[in-house]
């Protein structure tokens, strides 16, 4: 009998089966992925886009120039940072100022109905100046405040304000300062605005005979447009006009 055979037969044992082993070794190493270096990446964006919202929500706002209403001060596609502390702290909007305004009651007199999702969803998106704002968000400049009396138009075709003509450098060239006359005397806390491309601005001439005369209340102003922060080409700040500067107060004083 052939015991060497017989021990050699008897020790030969499976080979250790490690598919598994190196299974669970690649599901460990994808979740130590998943839960190292991309989870800090994820938690990261987060942490920076509710920043972004909280910032937007409070203190400078991107606002994505949708039509050509205001050119060539801002040109379609522009986005514009709306500094919303420009009024929070005792100052109001001054003749000349761009702001930006929510417009219902005064140029929307109703708002548009939406989805509540949909809502929510396009109101970070606008808040971030990544689509266009909502229907009742408009940019204009101020042209009248509380107590003014505002006029077109002279004999040389001038808005007046408070019996001063204004000499507008920022209208669009070839256009007019206005093809509607009118006459009017802004109510305390309210203001006139009116677009630079005035051919293409629909602005308070267009709703004189809405509720509010066209019209827009000094608490619906969202903030004043400070500066163009894209395209990198446009960077620039807005400054005030110095267009107003002759134009005496309501009372008599010069504002």
């Amino acid at each position: 009998m052939d015991t060497e055979a017989q021990h050699t037969e008897r020790d030969r044992s499976p080979e250790p089966d490690t598919s598994g082993e190196e299974e669970r070794s690649r599901s460990v190493r994808l979740s130590a992925l998943v839960e190292g270096p991309w989870r800090k990446a994820g938690l990261l964006v987060l942490v920076c886009a509710v920043f972004l919202l909280l910032l937007s929500t409070y203190v400078v706002q991107p606002f994505l120039i949708p039509s050509g209403s205001m050119e060539p001060t801002l040109q379609v596609g522009d986005r514009v940072l709306v500094n919303k502390l420009a009024y929070r702290f005792g100052d109001e909007p001054r003749r000349g100022d761009v702001v930006v305004f929510d417009g219902t009651g005064s140029f929307v007199q109703d708002a548009p109905a939406q989805n509540p999702v949909t809502r929510v969803v396009r109101g970070a998106a606008a808040a971030l100046g990544l689509t266009a704002p909502t229907g009742t968000d408009y940019v204009k400049r101020v042209v009248g405040v509380g107590g003014d009396r505002v006029v077109c138009c002279d004999k040389r075709g001038r808005i007046e304000v408070n019996g001063q003509p204004v000499d507008e450098p920022y209208v669009y060239p070839g256009n007019p300062p206005s093809q509607v006359p009118f006459d009017i005397v802004v109510p305390a806390g309210t203001l006139w605005v009116m677009g630079d491309h005035r051919s293409r601005s629909s602005d308070s001439r267009d709703h004189l005979g809405d509720p509010g005369g066209g019209m827009v209340p000094v608490d619906e102003v969202i903030g004043r447009a400070g500066w163009i922060g894209w395209p990198v080409g446009r960077w620039t700040s807005l400054e005030r006009t110095g267009a107003f500067d002759r134009v005496p107060a309501a009372g008599g004083r010069h504002g």
